[in-house]
């Protein structure tokens, strides 16, 4: 089969607010569909790290840079055709504009947690540059509306992901 021919693969967001669990559920979303997996977090630059933190949230002007990088990340797994899955925050719909403008059609699935379970999963993180009290800056910025939804707190890290998978293929 030509490169042409072959069907082009998924692109998939995993979003939601730190803590909720994007890169274990996203590392094994794109194990389970196949394709490369990105950690956004890992695309931030080093004065983003160092506000984040320094207890600072980030600005909108602090994210272009970053969301740039990001975008051309999902270009890339576009003009290869190979996929991908990003674990990313995404938490305005300017963000995802930004990110789905990079390809032909990216899916966004955004994972949800209560507050509580929020906050016990990042007091439990001590490799982490983003401080726990910044979440309630990411939960104020968060607008999900009109992006489907998985509960991250429903079960383990497999059955997550794999309600992703389900809800990615559903909408193809």
């Amino acid at each position: 089969m030509s490169r042409a021919s072959q069907p082009v693969r998924s692109i998939v967001v995993v979003a939601g607010v730190s803590g909720v669990g994007k890169t274990t559920v996203g590392r094994i979303v794109a194990h389970l569909l196949g394709v490369p997996f990105a950690d956004a977090d890992d695309y931030h630059s080093d004065a983003a790290r160092a506000l984040m933190a320094d207890g600072t949230p980030l600005t909108d002007a602090d994210r272009a840079p970053w969301l740039a990088r990001l975008a051309a990340l999902i270009a890339s797994w576009q003009e290869a055709q190979s996929g991908g899955v990003l674990a990313c925050s995404a938490l305005k719909p300017d963000y995802r504009r930004v990110l789905s403008e990079a390809a032909g059609h990216v899916r966004f699935v955004h994972l949800t947690a209560d507050t509580d379970v929020l906050a016990d999963r990042l007091s439990e993180r001590s490799d982490h540059f983003f401080p726990p009290h910044l979440l309630q800056s990411q939960l104020d910025t968060l607008d999900a509306q009109g992006v489907p939804t998985v509960d991250a707190a429903s079960g383990s890290p497999d059955e997550v992901a794999r309600a992703v998978v389900e809800v990615v293929r559903a909408g193809e």
